[in-house]
């Protein structure tokens, strides 16, 4: 009866951290498409709880996309969660209209790739062909160039901006071929998927990330369990009422062991 008892116990802490874990499911824009999870969220498919504010994405037409005030719309190729990597395309095929209009200083983001410091020039003419003249921002009046910082600006060019970016300018570069890499960094999560674990809130009501340990029984994890408050007094109750089965499971067997004794020490006078 008490090990049927303490099974009956067990199930229910299975299904109910199941529960809980649906509560933050992973979702994809498409089949092929990235998963996406804790820290970033779907709105109005994924609770708020599920999400790090400024990592919100956009389901468009089977496309995952993120929107960036500064730029607007990205498309997000691949989310790479042990590397805390994002890649993204620009719609536009011009990555570097987003370099030069994207201020990740006010996003969560950081670019991926080392920086270094560039110049962009608007020219009235072309200058050198050992320049390579960015294409999808020039045009038969405007000619487009990034530039080494310290590049002696001709009279016909004016200075559009100097800003660290990953890299100058290439015809044999494709646009979106090297593509957009952004980074992010949360406390308490540094390296926490590469260690099997998954980044979360420690709680719905709070910012206050973390890497909880996993424990996993084929597959089955408590992670999600221990993001919610509401999880961890379900599974504070829960390992309650198994220590108090076990105690009491303990108390009936060492009953039942000192009634045989007796019964067997009674047989043994007779």
């Amino acid at each position: 009866m008490d090990a049927c008892m303490f099974y009956i116990l067990f199930f229910s802490m299975f299904l109910t951290i199941k529960a809980l874990e649906s509560n933050c499911p992973t979702v994809k824009c498409s089949h092929d498409g990235p998963d996406i999870r804790f820290p970033f969220r779907v709105a109005g498919r994924q609770p708020q709880h599920c999400g790090q504010p400024g990592f919100d994405l956009v389901c468009k037409e089977n496309t995952t996309m993120i929107d960036f005030p500064s730029y607007g719309p990205l498309v997000v190729k691949s989310i790479s969660y042990d590397f805390r990597k994002l890649s993204l395309l620009d719609p536009k095929n011009c990555v570097h209209e987003v370099f030069l209009n994207l201020n990740p200083s006010g996003t969560p983001f950081q670019y991926y790739y080392l920086l270094k410091n560039f110049t962009y020039l608007n020219c009235s003419t072309r200058l050198s062909p050992s320049l390579n003249e960015v294409s999808c921002l020039s045009d038969s009046r405007n000619h487009v160039y990034t530039v080494e910082s310290s590049f002696h600006m001709p009279f016909s060019c004016r200075q559009l901006k100097t800003i660290p970016i990953p890299f100058s300018y290439s015809p044999y570069l494709a646009d979106n071929s090297f593509g957009l890499g952004l980074t992010w960094s949360l406390p308490g999560c540094e390296d926490c998927e590469s260690r099997g674990g998954s980044c979360v809130f420690q709680s719905k009501e709070g910012l206050k990330t973390g890497c909880p340990s996993i424990a996993q029984d084929k597959g089955f994890s408590i992670v999600h369990l221990l993001s919610s408050g509401t999880g961890s007094m379900i599974l504070i109750i829960l390992v309650f009422v198994f220590v108090m089965t076990t105690m009491i499971s303990i108390k009936v067997y060492f009953r039942q062991k000192l009634k045989v004794d007796e019964e067997a020490e009674n047989e043994n006078l007779l």
